[in-house]
């Protein structure tokens, strides 16, 4: 790298006709004459969940072996091409999510208690209770130096009010983020709702203004375009490309969400879809790449992505299960739907596999983001057949900054907290917590070999 006196702000922004739009890091942002160490990275958390348990009934998820000689299940071959960046994590447990005297409702206390580790109370009226979650604590510290504290998104409206499971509140099972022990933080769905929180400053999310904005106003970028050939223009080579590359990037994101609603346009009227665009693995993708974008350029620390709400009955037609998600899970051992949540599952880890594939591929500083981040995917129901909360289904993928060390089946004892591996998650990422749920301390093992 050519060095220079100069140094562009780490905050800097493409700025034009009342956009703005946020920079990924550059060489250029690391101050003259500095060391590769210089420039503190910062270390991102991610929080993927899934609903409805996951299937392994024969070894389906559960590796083979334990330790660095482990052999991914089928559920998790995609895993494979970053077997060196992920730890898969066993018996560990959520047990305030067990009934505790409150009878059924499994489905709501697993998504009220995945990352606050606290037995929510059970009422379907206004009176919620549950706890703060470890996103949101993490919010709290890191947030200070982001343009967003954090950001909550999801694939499936969380539109459902009242009781959804058992007596529970439907905001149990709408969001896995807690901001206080009553107030749930609804995820974000739409995503030209989110393109517009991230790189625009719409003032509407009516769908109707929105298309007027789409009809009146250029893409967002091309009123950047000039600053950032000014920019370009004081940068070296490899930083005028990754500049580059990141401007594209989001120009691609901005023409699949337009393309999408444009679809939808043509739909005839209809209840509210689950999503936009109607394509699941569409969806998916959008979304993932607006996390990997809003990680990029430091505007968050902290996501949570929820792939549904917890006891969706989303159908996945496009891979050949016009069944109910959740319906499949009730399998009471009939091999077709066992098969058929087998499948879904498998589904689910390959929209996990591209967003590790998309942070491993955007470079941060000397590494990439998934070198600097620590995304944790997984449930709060072990089998959805029968509600268990104990041998949770869950991978940690990243390198948390040199802190984790992946490659590795790491097999605790039984009913070990899975509040210890949020504990030590965020302590890895430089926030402490003197305890959290029915946490026992640290996790121990993530950083050794």
């Amino acid at each position: 790298m050519m060095v220079t006196k100069k140094h562009l702000d780490r905050r800097r922004f493409l700025r034009g006709a009342g956009a703005a739009l946020a920079l990924p890091f550059l060489e250029a942002m690391r101050p003259a004459l500095a060391g590769p160490g210089a420039a503190a990275r910062p270390v991102r958390l991610g929080f993927v969940y899934v609903p409805n348990g996951i299937i392994d009934l024969k070894g389906e998820w559960t590796p083979q072996g334990a330790g660095a000689g482990f052999a991914f299940a089928p559920t998790m071959r995609a895993l494979e091409p970053f077997r060196e960046q992920v730890l898969v994590l066993t018996n560990l447990a959520q047990l305030n999510g067990r009934a505790l005297g409150d009878g059924p409702g499994d489905h709501a206390r697993a998504g009220a208690t995945w990352l606050t580790g606290v037995h929510p109370k059970k009422t379907e009226g206004a009176e919620i209770h549950a706890g703060i979650s470890a996103d949101q604590l993490a919010a709290r510290e890191l947030g200070a130096a982001t343009q967003f504290a954090s950001l909550e998104l999801g694939l499936e409206a969380p539109g459902l009010v009242g009781n959804c499971d058992s007596g529970y509140s439907c905001a149990y099972t709408n969001t896995v983020s807690w901001r206080s022990a009553s107030t749930p933080l609804p995820p974000e769905v739409n995503p030209r709702t989110l393109f517009e929180r991230l790189f625009g400053d719409g003032d509407s999310t009516d769908a109707a203004a929105r298309r007027a904005r789409l009809s009146e106003q250029r893409s967002i970028l091309d009123f950047v375009l000039e600053d950032a050939a000014d920019l370009k223009a004081g940068l070296g080579a490899k930083d005028r490309s990754k500049l580059s590359e990141y401007l594209e990037a989001v120009r691609d994101i901005e023409r699949r969400i337009e393309k999408a609603e444009k679809q939808n346009l043509q739909m005839p009227a209809m209840e509210r879809p689950a999503g936009v665009p109607e394509d699941f693995e569409e969806h998916a993708k959008l979304m993932m790449d607006m996390q990997v974008a809003a990680f990029q350029t430091d505007m968050t620390r902290v996501v949570t992505l929820m792939l549904a709400r917890e006891g969706s009955n989303r159908s996945y037609r496009q891979i050949g299960v016009p069944d109910g998600h959740h319906s499949c899970t009730h399998h009471d051992y009939d091999p077709e739907k066992i098969a058929k949540t087998t499948k879904i599952n498998e589904y689910h880890v390959k929209m996990f596999a591209y967003l590790l594939g998309r942070l491993k591929a955007a470079e941060d500083g000397d590494g990439s983001l998934l070198d600097r981040s620590m995304i944790l995917y997984g449930s709060s129901i072990n089998d959805g057949n029968k509600h268990t909360h104990d041998r949770l289904p869950l991978v940690l993928a990243g390198g948390g900054g040199g802190k984790i060390k992946g490659g590795r089946h790491l097999v605790f004892p039984n009913d070990t907290p899975m509040n210890n591996l949020l504990v030590s998650m965020l302590d890895k990422a430089g926030v402490k917590v003197q305890g959290f749920g029915d946490s026992t301390g640290p996790l121990e093992g993530l950083s050794e070999l």
